[in-house]
């Protein structure tokens, strides 16, 4: 190919373009980069072909390129030309170093603020704080102003930096251009926020979970609750006030949603997790119990008056016995809830209002919530 393959007679875009590309779509002197398209139908330059960029205007969308067959053929990116970036496997490489320290650097600085915020040297309610930054971290863009974050504007510590963690062999910080600079620098300042946020967001699933888990739920959280899913229920009535005041449920039960009733959500579980509801019914009894004889109840009447708010639920073998007869003041309110061919209960499904809850609000969950199908 000779010289006169450039740009005689190519139709320029004219000031009316779509303005400045996204910084995505910026290019430097010294990339490489390959054609994939051209709108010039007198080139002898092919798909595929490679060469180096050597100015781009960002306004009107021209990229000057000295391509490795001789050709000076410009890029009009905004007449329909397309080329792609070339990874350069030594750069690519230094950039991944640069991310490492940085996220090396961030989870131990998140380490440290956790302590501060929401560990052994926090004060205060520490779980509604870790439920309000997690959530922060959860809802991808808003900015969260008390995580520890990276100064991109730093030059000097950029190059510091640099110089601490460019692997063998990278050229010097004062070899680079003023681009590979930039990218250097947020290279390191990306692996930094990254790890920041992903090791705040473990720290405050651990004071969260009421196993101290470190695990991801959000598959589990209400608004992603399905038929045939994943959940963690509880009764519309579980909500209760704890010791700081702050309304809260003692036991979530994990179980698979399976259909709705009149808005509530009918659910299968383990038998391990019908035995805890058994037990909270039981408890719950227990507690009312004690309230009414604070106040004076006592004998045949105490008892009517549990029955009458709270059904009786007890294992019978393997069959959970259900007796709401005074409840319902119906003589034939006893039902018997065997499990199915795979040993899973649905555990008075139709009868009480149970909802999908969010992991965090209980005290305890019963059960063992499965991983999301993706991370299976």
């Amino acid at each position: 190919m000779t010289s006169s393959d450039d740009n005689a007679g190519r139709a320029r875009p004219d000031n009316r373009g779509p303005g400045p590309a996204s910084a995505a779509d910026t290019y430097q002197p010294g990339e490489r980069i390959a054609l994939e398209s051209t709108s010039d139908p007198h080139t002898r330059l092919r798909p595929g072909d490679e060469g180096t960029v050597r100015r781009y205007d960002p306004h009107q969308q021209v990229l000057n390129v000295q391509w490795d067959s001789g050709s000076s053929l410009s890029m009009l990116l905004n007449a329909g030309d397309r080329v792609r970036r070339l990874r350069d496997a030594g750069w690519e490489r230094l950039l991944d170093a640069l991310r490492e320290a940085g996220a090396e650097a961030g989870r131990a600085a998140a380490e440290w603020w956790a302590q501060d915020t929401i560990g052994g040297r926090a004060t205060g309610d520490v779980t509604a704080t870790a439920r309000k930054i997690l959530t922060n971290i959860e809802a991808a863009g808003l900015d969260i102003d008390d995580l520890p974050a990276a100064d991109r504007d730093d030059l000097a510590e950029g190059a510091t930096r640099y110089a601490e963690h460019a692997p063998p062999g990278a050229p010097r910080w004062e070899e680079l251009r003023g681009w590979q600079r930039d990218r250097a620098r947020w290279a390191w300042c990306d692996g930094f926020d990254q790890a920041v946020e992903a090791e705040a967001a473990r720290q405050c699933r651990i004071v969260l979970h009421p196993h101290g888990d470190d695990r991801d739920l959000r598959h589990v959280y209400p608004d992603r609750v399905r038929l045939g899913g994943p959940g963690v229920f509880a009764g519309d009535w579980a909500w209760t006030p704890n010791s700081a005041g702050d309304m809260r449920i003692p036991v979530g039960f994990a179980g698979t949603l399976i259909e709705t009733w009149n808005g509530w959500g009918v659910f299968t579980c383990t038998r391990e997790v019908a035995e805890a509801i058994v037990a909270d019914q039981q408890t719950a009894r227990d507690r009312y119990r004690q309230q009414l004889a604070a106040e004076g109840v006592t004998g045949d009447r105490l008892d009517r008056m549990v029955d009458q708010s709270m059904g009786r639920l007890c294992f019978d073998g393997d069959v959970i016995v259900a007796d709401e007869t005074r409840v319902h003041d119906d003589p034939d309110a006893i039902e018997r809830l065997a499990p199915d061919a795979e040993g899973r209960y649905v555990v008075m499904g139709r009868a009480w209002t149970w909802l999908p809850v969010h992991p965090y609000d209980c005290d305890r969950i019963a059960g063992h919530i499965p991983d999301p199908p993706s991370a299976a």
